[in-house]
């Protein structure tokens, strides 16, 4: 926290107080990769391939993140979006939460959520919260941008890896667990493992660990 005060960056960046706090309001997820909340960030400042926005979609339960720097905003960069960052890599989701903009309601999202049986939802003014998850990460993701690249503004897309590891890496505010572990069952190995071993890297035999693994599967 002293660190923290200090650091200027830090300091700046800051989000102030604008309103009072109120009861957090939850959307239920009962596993992981049900639901997903999806948002646009930008206009950015123009980065390399004239990318200027980031597609977010956040998972309700695990809190993971996936993202995609995009020169422009169409409906064909949202469906290839939904299929190559979520349905590809975590199976079809029975829902996702947008906004009412017309990349998200067009009839051709429409058509191909309706072809794998994806519920669409969308948020109104009078329930912005029912997409928080996804303004809640991306409040972090531009927070995160905007400390690294406060002079070289152009780099936010080569910077977005890093921003995202963090996110990944550090226990949620709202529920004190990290995305990592909870979306790939297992913990990350960081940089500090490498120059400070620990015992899981340290101690791991190859051979030794295969055998458990044929001890376990004969106990199946």
């Amino acid at each position: 926290m002293e660190y923290v005060k200090k650091c200027d960056k830090c300091q700046m960046f800051v989000e102030a107080p604008k309103a009072p706090s109120e009861h957090l309001h939850l959307i239920a997820s009962p596993w992981p990769f049900q639901e997903w909340g999806v948002d646009i960030l930008g206009p950015f400042s123009v980065a390399p391939k004239q990318l200027k926005f980031l597609i977010v979609v956040v998972d309700y339960f695990t809190k993971w993140v996936e993202t995609e720097p995009v020169a422009t905003i169409t409906v064909e960069r949202v469906k290839r979006f939904f299929w190559r960052k979520i349905i590809c890599r975590f199976g079809i989701p029975m829902e996702i939460v947008s906004d009412k903009g017309t990349q998200f309601a067009s009839q051709v999202t429409a058509d191909f959520c309706k072809g794998l049986q994806i519920k669409q939802s969308f948020t109104s003014i009078e329930h912005l919260q029912s997409n928080g998850q996804a303004e809640v990460a991306n409040k972090v993701i531009l927070r995160g941008l905007r400390k690294r690249l406060e002079e070289a503004k152009g780099r936010w897309a080569e910077e977005l890896p890093q921003v995202l590891w963090l996110y990944h890496t550090t226990p949620h505010s709202r529920t004190n667990e990290i995305p990592f572990p909870l979306t790939f069952d297992t913990e990350v190995v960081i940089p500090v493992e490498i120059g400070e071993p620990s015992p899981r890297t340290t101690l791991f035999e190859p051979g030794e660990n295969e055998e458990e693994l044929r001890a376990n599967l004969d106990m199946l």
